[in-house]
C-alpha cells in the first residue's frame, strides 16, 4: 500500500461502522464526518448540544437526516461518557475526539463501569505518507507513553502490529529504534531493543519481524543498512518504526510533518476499540484518513 487514499478506498463498504464523536460541535471534525459519509465508508453518532451542531452542521450544508448520521443531545460534560458508552454497548465501533479535552475523554475511556479498558497499555500509533518514500509507514508512540519500560515496549509493538495486520498488513516488520545498530550497554535502548528482537524470535512477540537496535537510516533504506552490512529482514525495509521514549517519536512525527510534507493517520491503541484522538488544529483530510484507519483496525 503505497497511499493513504488506498487505504481509504479498501474501507469495507458493506458493512459499514459507526464512530460515536465526543462533543461534535468543531468545524473541522464535522467537516470530516461530511467528507466520511460522502466516501461512504462510515456512520457517525454525533454527541453533544444539538442545537450548536446542528447550527453548525446547516453552515457547512451537512445534512442531519443522513440515515447514516445520528445526533445525541447532551451536555459538554456528558458528551465524551456518552460517547464512549455506546462504544461498550457495540451500538458504535469507534470513539473519535471532538470539541472536549483529551484529558476528559481519555477518563471516560478508563471508566470502569462503561469504559473501553483492555488491561494494558494505551498507545498512539501513526500511519505516514511520506513524500517520495514508495510504502506507507507506521511510527509508535508519538502522545501517550514518555518513557516505556521493557513491558510497555512489548505492548506498544502489540498493538501497532494489530492495528497494522487488521488495515491489511501480513506480518508487518518493526524496527526497534535507536541511534546505533548496535548494543551499547551505556545506551539501554539499544538493550532494550536486542531483548525485544529475541523475543520475537522465541514467540514472545508475535505476528510480526522484530529487528533492533537500528538507527533511523539503517531502518528505513537499504543502501544505508547494506553500507553498515546491517543483514535482517527487517532492515532497509520497516513497516513500523518502534522508538525509545517520546520524545523521538515527536521529533520524528513534526519532521515527517514539516519538512517532508507527511500525510498522517493516526489512532490510539490498547484499548476495546479504536480512538481518534487527532488535534484540534488537524485538517479534516487528516481526520478522514484517522478515521478510514481506525474504522480498518477495529474489531468489533
Amino acid at each position: 500500500m503505497r497511499t493513504l487514499d488506498q487505504m481509504v478506498a479498501q474501507v469495507n463498504r458493506a458493512e459499514l461502522k459507526t464512530v460515536a464523536v465526543a462533543q461534535a460541535e468543531d468545524e473541522e471534525v464535522l467537516r470530516a464526518v461530511k467528507k466520511t459519509r460522502e466516501l461512504g465508508i462510515g456512520r457517525f453518532l454525533l454527541t453533544g448540544d444539538k442545537l450548536a451542531i446542528t447550527e453548525l452542521a446547516n453552515k457547512l450544508n451537512i445534512n442531519l437526516e443522513d440515515d447514516g448520521i445520528t445526533l445525541l443531545d447532551c451536555s459538554r460534560e456528558k458528551a465524551a461518557h456518552e460517547a464512549v458508552k455506546a462504544v461498550h454497548n457495540q451500538e458504535a465501533h469507534v470513539v473519535m475526539k471532538g470539541n472536549v479535552d483529551t484529558k476528559t475523554l481519555l477518563k471516560a475511556v478508563l471508566d470502569k463501569q462503561y469504559g473501553l479498558r483492555a488491561g494494558g497499555v494505551l498507545s498512539h500509533v501513526a500511519l505516514f505518507e511520506v513524500p517520495g518514500q514508495d510504502k506507507l509507514i507506521f511510527l509508535t508512540d508519538a502522545a501517550m507513553n514518555i518513557a516505556p519500560t521493557l513491558e510497555e515496549k512489548v505492548q506498544i509493538i502489540n498493538n501497532a502490529v494489530e492495528v497494522a495486520s487488521l488495515a491489511g498488513w501480513n506480518v508487518p516488520k518493526v524496527a526497534v529504534l535507536a541511534a546505533v545498530e548496535v548494543v551499547n550497554p551505556a545506551m539501554p535502548a539499544t538493550e532494550e531493543a536486542a531483548i525485544l528482537t529475541q523475543m520475537n524470535r522465541r514467540g514472545q512477540i508475535s505476528g510480526c519481524l522484530v529487528d533492533g537496535p537500528l538507527a533511523f537510516d539503517n531502518a528505513v533504506d537499504k543502501r544505508a543498512a547494506e553500507h553498515k552490512g546491517v543483514q535482517s529482514e527487517v532492515a532497509g525495509q520497516a513497516d513500523i518504526l518502534m522508538v525509545p521514549t517520546i520524545e523521538v517519536a515527536n521529533a520524528l512525527y513534526k519532521s515527517f510533518m514539516y519538512f517532508a510534507g507527511a500525510k498522517v493517520a493516526a489512532v490510539i491503541s490498547g484499548a476495546k476499540a479504536p480512538i481518534v484522538l487527532t488535534s484540534r488544529a488537524d485538517s479534516a483530510e487528516s481526520k478522514v484518513y484517522s478515521l478510514a484507519l481506525a474504522l480498518q483496525s477495529s474489531k468489533q
